[in-house]
């Protein structure tokens, strides 16, 4: 079947098969052949060395160099058989050898050109092809990275731009057209957290670096990036283009610069307000102890003044005296529990670990010794063991077990129970609830306050410290302090402490 138009630009010797690359060879000499003896007949003469190597040159281009060898033996045999005397024979004379021998050696000569070049033009195609491959999925790639938000451009190895995607120009305000062939670090006025030497070095060395940069947008605006740059070398292993990619971070740096500065603030005032604490802690314990000597001595001034005068005094004057006694003794309970509350502030916790459960048994202990004969119901569940300051737990306990005690004191049958609310690996929740005259939970806030009290001196005996102390110990033990109650119809209190070492 003929070969039409295009069709001899595909035909390689690849594309026939064998019968077909030596059928070529023998139709191109039998063609070369036929037309010098045409061309004889009708006087041209000297055209047969010409068209055999056409023939050698055909069959070399189209069917390859094995074809063509079987193209310069035909064309050799037919050349010696027509055209080399004695004519019509094989018979080659001495004065001939020279003629022929020319003839192949050209026709080899021409074999090897050809093969040659067909096998240069075949690699320069497909180095062609391969280039457009590469064009087409680099430009894919390209279109790919513009579709992206994330700011991402390539700079060659003296730091010009030579790509500049679309969230590039999102975030810095030149388009593509006005960065690329700029030199980047000017374009930008990139300032770097280390000198560019450093920076450099990390690149060459790791083919990677990271770190945050300040840029200047095109409308002079500053921007921090955290920015990823990756190297590319090229066959010789020598910096050909650095990728780099950025995010912008100004927002997260503004609050980080924010959130440090008020951790400065809150550190200094804490500061502050630990040095307020200490001195108002001196001054407490300075002013309680400076007090009990001379209430000492109104205490037994007065209590001689009763022993010795008391004759001599009308019932409204011994009445004065017992109140000054009783003041007397009430400001030295105040004194002694405002003493305790300093040393809670300013001693040292001994922590060890040891059992809730005994020295819930031991304040309760202290506290039946007050009750006397009141009908008093006591609950204690199980309490696990904890790791705290034993003395401060146990005047916590106290304190929380004598409050029940007092305010059920106006029931028939008090009703007190003892119990963990709570039990994790590193935190322990106690609770103690009572049947007594509980409190507004209006005032709940005012419930741990030093010298805060809900209910009438004259009903409720009290200093008005022993809550405040009860929720500094939980403080102490990284826990707090916190009461549940509706009014005349008992109170719960809770009881936190951190379990874990250290805390």
């Amino acid at each position: 079947m003929p070969l039409q138009g295009g069709q001899w630009e595909s035909l390689t010797p690849e594309s026939l098969s064998a019968p077909q690359r030596y059928g070529l060879a023998i139709l191109s000499v039998a063609a070369a052949l036929g037309g010098t003896l045409v061309l004889g007949r009708y006087k041209f003469t000297a055209t047969e060395f010409p068209l055999f190597l056409f023939a050698i040159a055909i069959t070399v281009w189209y069917a390859g160099p094995r074809a063509a060898t079987l193209a310069v033996l035909l064309s050799s045999l037919s050349f010696d058989y027509f055209y080399t005397e004695p004519a019509y024979s094989f018979a080659i004379t001495r004065a001939d050898i020279p003629h022929f021998t020319i003839f192949v050696l050209f026709g080899l000569l021409l074999t090897w050109f050809s093969s040659v070049r067909h096998h240069a033009e075949r690699e320069l195609l497909r180095s062609r092809n391969e280039l457009v491959k590469e064009v087409v999925e680099r430009t894919q790639q390209a279109s790919l990275l513009n579709l992206t938000h994330d700011t991402i451009f390539v700079r060659d190895a003296d730091d010009v731009i030579t790509y500049w995607n679309r969230g590039a120009q999102e975030l810095y305000g030149w388009t593509a057209a006005e960065a690329i062939g700029q030199h980047a670090h000017a374009l930008l006025q990139t300032v770097f957290p280390v000198s560019m030497d450093v920076v450099r070095a990390e690149l060459l060395s790791t083919g990677r670096w990271e770190g945050e940069l300040r840029k200047t947008r095109a409308d002079g605006t500053e921007v921090v990036v955290a920015s990823r740059w990756s190297l590319r070398r090229d066959d010789q292993a020598l910096p050909a283009a650095i990728l780099e990619t950025n995010n912008d971070i100004t927002e997260r740096k503004r609050r980080e610069e924010e959130v440090r500065a008020l951790n400065e603030e809150l550190a200094k005032r804490t500061t502050q307000l630990e040095a307020t604490n200490k001195e108002l802690e001196a001054f407490s314990y300075s002013v309680s102890h400076d007090l009990r000597a001379p209430l000492r001595h109104m205490a037994g001034f007065t209590e001689l003044l009763q022993r010795h005068a008391a004759s001599h005094l009308d019932e409204k004057s011994q009445r004065y005296v017992k109140m000054i006694l009783e003041s007397a003794k009430r400001m030295g309970s105040l004194i002694d529990d405002l003493l305790a509350f300093s040393r809670i502030g300013r001693s040292e916790a001994h922590r060890t670990t040891f059992s809730l459960q005994q020295i819930v048994q031991e304040a309760l202990a202290d506290v039946r010794e007050e009750t006397g004969a009141r009908n008093i119901v006591w609950r204690v569940g199980a309490l696990p063991t904890c790791y705290g300051d034993r003395s401060m737990l146990r005047l916590a306990l106290s304190n929380l077990i004598s409050n029940a005690v007092k305010f059920t004191r106006t029931r028939p049958q008090a009703e007190i129970e003892i119990a963990c609310a709570e039990q994790q690996p590193d935190r322990i929740v106690l609770r103690i609830r009572d049947n007594g005259v509980g409190f507004d939970m209006r005032y709940v806030n005012k419930l741990f306050g030093v010298f805060q009290r809900l209910h009438a001196a004259e009903s409720f005996e009290g200093t008005g410290i022993g809550l405040a102390t009860v929720q500094r110990i939980a403080h102490r033990h990284g826990g707090t302090a916190w009461a549940e109650s509706v009014l005349d119809n008992g109170a719960t209190f809770y009881f936190s402490l951190s379990n874990a070492r250290g805390a």
